[in-house]
């Protein structure tokens, strides 16, 4: 056992001597600090306070202990941490005591993750949660149904999906069969991931009459991570299925645009492909993410989130190299580049431009 310190938080835990697997005993992934750091953050930029906050899959519970001492202390009412692994209970326990943290917020309990959320109805909660957490090894489809029906009004559902080959469309049968989309593997395969994933939560919502609107949806390391705030209507979720769309590319010129049709000719008169369906819609809470990027306590985060902050939110980006690349131009220079299309960079490429001006127009001003 080795004894870690996470910011204001140790633990107590084995580290994986090999590469992780679902099948292992609870362990702490250090590459995941940044995804706990960012939900902290966000907790304490939105209004909400006195909230039932579920760590559905808690690991080792770092999560929860960093909520406990980092989160304001009125955001919490009460904080629910399950985990189905066997040494679950005693692994927290004795993190607890380590952390010197007596709390009777905390409900500890040792359940498969839906059969967890589908049965907390006591006489002191009503079985709703504000906020749930969903960090699966691998994909978030098997929870994704519990957990729309227990999110209440105005609630925060947190997602994570590390299965990235699959939505990235390096098995595009899978795609297909645990997304249901069509993935292209090109430069814009992380973005477009992001918004099918977007898409397939947003449908398990619709069917139960909510609105899952994204406030902040990212693509990092080897995961992506989506925030949506749960709004409750038939007229709000019809508009969502308004957004879900293609997105339309051209292999030939590099052209791409949003359609309702995958079944189009490019204006240089090659076959579009396509992806989707899939989300277009926004993908942040430009609002929340300024408050985020203002209040953020944590340095190796902060680029990152100002990233996000000043990046243009429309559907897909070029890649200057990739344009060098198809037009045999000299790659021109990164600030040249966002001052001539009046872009800004993305989080999803370091070589990624966000405009709203076509190929025909980018190849006029960077060629």
């Amino acid at each position: 056992m080795a004894i870690l310190t996470e910011h204001s938080t140790k633990i107590s835990v084995e580290l994986p001597t090999k590469d992780v697997h679902k099948k292992m005993d609870v362990f702490y992934n250090p590459a995941m600090t940044s995804n706990r750091n960012i939900s902290i953050v966000l907790l304490n930029s939105i209004p909400n306070t006195g909230m039932n906050i579920c760590d559905l899959l808690a690991g080792t519970g770092i999560r929860s202990l960093r909520f406990l001492n980092e989160v304001e202390k009125d955001k919490i009412q009460n904080l629910f941490v399950n985990d189905k692994k066997e040494n679950f209970v005693k692994v927290f326990e004795n993190n607890l005591k380590l952390n010197r943290i007596k709390n009777k917020k905390i409900t500890l309990k040792n359940q498969e993750a839906s059969l967890f959320l589908l049965t907390q109805h006591t006489d002191d909660f009503c079985g709703y949660f504000d906020y749930i957490d969903i960090d699966p090894f691998g994909s978030p489809n098997p929870f994704l149904s519990a957990a729309i029906c227990q999110i209440k009004r105005e609630g925060i559902l947190a997602i994570t999906a590390t299965d990235t080959a699959a939505l990235t469309g390096t098995y595009p049968k899978a795609t297909k069969r645990k997304y249901w989309a069509t993935q292209l593997k090109n430069h814009l395969m992380h973005e477009t991931g992001l918004r099918i994933l977007i898409r397939k939560v947003q449908l398990q919502g619709i069917q139960f009459d909510k609105a899952l609107i994204p406030i902040l949806s990212y693509s990092k390391d080897h995961y992506f991570r989506l925030y949506f705030r749960s709004e409750k209507g038939k007229t709000k979720s019809d508009e969502l299925l308004k957004q879900h769309q293609y997105l339309l590319f051209c292999s030939k010129c590099l052209n791409y645009k949003t359609s309702i049709y995958n079944n189009e000719q490019c204006a240089c008169k090659n076959q579009f492909q396509f992806v989707g369906p899939l989300w277009a819609g926004p993908l942040f809470d430009k609002q929340l993410l300024a408050t985020m990027a203002k209040t953020n306590p944590f340095p190796e985060d902060q680029k990152f989130l100002d990233l996000l902050k000043d990046e243009k939110d429309v559907v897909g980006f070029h890649d200057l190299h990739v344009i060098s690349k198809k037009y045999k131009i000299e790659p021109p220079k990164m600030e040249m580049a966002l001052k001539k299309l009046h872009g800004t960079r993305t989080h999803f490429s370091p070589n990624g431009v966000k405009t709203e001006k076509d190929i025909k127009e980018i190849i006029k001003l960077l060629g």
